[in-house]
């Protein structure tokens, strides 16, 4: 007896081999078969879509969970359009925080202020407390003289922007969270992520200085699905600098690993260790990106986190260590450093099917299209960061190089594997306004960016389902409706290949099931 029947659907199975069906069957989270194979078993539950489509899950493949739950609790300076809208809003958070604490704010973005706010701004406003604004794009924050003083003078920054390591530093000073608070904030971004039609997702690296929490950080996670807030498919990448040397036997050819050998592929089937996150430049917004040449208008091109031959030994040694890789690199110098490393990487040791990824390849130059490709190498991409931030972004890279932001086309025609993620909190997270801009190329103004780049419904919506299935490893169990695999799949208000490409984005996710149940907010 199936456990469900979904009937009168428009399914899009994802599969070449049987690619739409009107039912489909469910048991024990499993999906049994198609149209007439379960037309005629009884089921304890038969639900009646009324036309609705149905797609696999959608997979992001790049997300920050822990901050995204965090973010959705902290007050933000978003709304403001002047600094001094900013240090009221400031003033209003400090007069809440108790004598000598920390005030922190989310939502910093120097662009619509028209420039950095400083240390002595926010010391007019700070009563003592220590001010921390988080920059939206993750890459830095700006601090009041209070944290300054905390910190080793050669990182401190007398303005009060600190970028990269510099923030890391000053992030540093907060932590950890406890587990509990992490379990918890976690919970309100998978809410999220569901709420989407999103059955699985990939953090984007946990415990590192950049981005972690706190040192014992997989176990939050651990303890979050224990206490059922984690209702989808986690996959945790770890941070590069959680890896030490190690004395393992010579012939395992291990210089550095995670206590006890961890690596890719450890887990079960709903929480598991993905790849491991090395981070080579910082952000576009930020304009710590690392460019082969400088940002229109500035006189900088960005930044490395470390000088290339470190970057570089860290690529390998994961590579020699048994990891799939993320590498972020957003920048096409960053890329460059990437790509040098991971053709290293293969030929002292070949794993042809290690399937490395870049994260972002934000700015990608034709000359790389065909090493990425030969390499095997996969492109983590997000496409709603051109959508709320392609004016910008397509400003400071000029007009030879714009076209190349976000590569949609040009990665396909070349046999490169296109994944589509969010890296939310930075941008909003829809998969479906993701898949729209990938069609469109349109940023919210209107303004095509790279149009040449753009690429079909289907190849956009399998960037989110079956490539995003790969990418993690879950081809076996995810991405596609084929009989036998997990029944994660997300019942849409209308089809994405039969409404025009404009109303893509605003397609309402009716419900989302994992594993054959339907989550929290379900309306079916």
């Amino acid at each position: 007896m199936l456990s469900t029947r979904l009937t009168n659907a428009r399914i899009l199975t994802m599969d070449p081999d049987r690619p739409v069906a009107r039912e489909l069957g469910i048991w024990r989270g499993r999906i049994v078969g198609l149209d007439e194979e379960v037309a005629a078993l009884p089921a304890r539950r038969e639900v009646d879509l009324q036309g609705a489509t149905v797609l696999p899950g959608f997979i992001d493949s790049h997300v920050h969970l822990a901050w995204t739950g965090f973010k959705a609790g902290t007050p933000s300076i978003a709304p403001c359009r002047s600094v001094e809208d900013v240090l009221a809003a400031v003033a209003e958070a400090v007069a809440r925080t108790p004598e000598g604490g920390w005030t922190d704010l989310a939502g910093y973005d120097q662009r619509g202020l028209g420039r950095h706010l400083t240390a002595a701004e926010l010391d007019t406003v700070s009563a003592g407390r220590k001010v921390f604004l988080m920059h939206d794009s993750g890459h830095g924050c700006m601090v009041n003289t209070a944290v300054l003083d905390l910190l080793p003078a050669e990182l401190a920054d007398g303005e009060g922007f600190l970028a990269e390591g510099a923030m890391g530093a000053a992030r540093a000073l907060r932590l950890p969270y406890s587990q509990q608070e992490l379990a918890d904030a976690i919970g309100v971004a998978a809410r999220g992520c569901l709420a989407e039609g999103i059955t699985g997702c990939a953090e984007a690296g946990i415990g590192g200085a950049l981005f972690g929490h706190s040192p014992v950080e997989l176990g939050a996670y651990q303890l979050a699905s224990e206490e059922g807030k984690l209702p989808l498919r986690v996959q945790l990448m770890v941070s590069a600098d959680r890896l030490r040397p190690v004395d393992a036997h010579r012939d395992d050819g291990i210089p550095r690993a995670l206590d006890l050998g961890l690596r890719t592929g450890f887990g079960g089937d709903r929480l598991s260790v993905g790849a491991l996150k090395i981070y080579t430049d910082g952000g576009m917004m930020a304009r710590t990106a690392a460019l082969s040449r400088p940002y229109e208008g500035l006189d900088h091109a960005g930044q490395l986190q470390e000088d290339a031959e470190s970057l570089a030994d860290t690529i390998v040694d994961g590579h020699l260590a048994g990891w799939q890789l993320a590498v972020h690199a957003i920048g096409d110098r960053a890329a460059d450093v990437a790509l040098d490393a991971l053709e290293r990487a293969q030929r002292l040791r070949p794993r042809p099917g290690a399937r490395h990824r870049i994260e972002h390849a934000g700015l990608i130059r034709p000359d790389q299209l065909e090493r990425l490709a030969g390499l095997g190498v996969t492109a983590v991409v997000q496409p709603n960061f051109l959508r709320y931030f392609g004016d910008d972004y397509a400003a400071v890279m000029g007009k030879e190089r714009a076209p190349w932001l976000y590569r949609g086309r040009g990665f396909l025609d070349h046999g490169i594997t296109l994944v589509g993620s969010s890296d939310r909190p930075v941008a909003d997270g829809s998969p479906l306004r993701a898949i729209q801009f990938m069609v469109e190329r349109a940023s919210a103004s209107g303004q095509v960016i790279g149009p040449d780049e753009g690429i079909t419904v289907d190849e956009a919506l399998r960037a989110y389902t079956v490539a995003g299935a790969f990418a993690c490893h879950w081809e076996d169990r995810a991405g596609s409706l084929t009989p036998g695999r997990s029944a994660d799949l997300v019942v849409l208000g209308d089809d994405p290949t039969g409404v025009d490409v404009s109303r893509i984005g605003d397609i309402d996710v009716v419900a989302t099931f994992v594993d054959g149940r339907e989550t929290e907010g379900g309306a079916l």
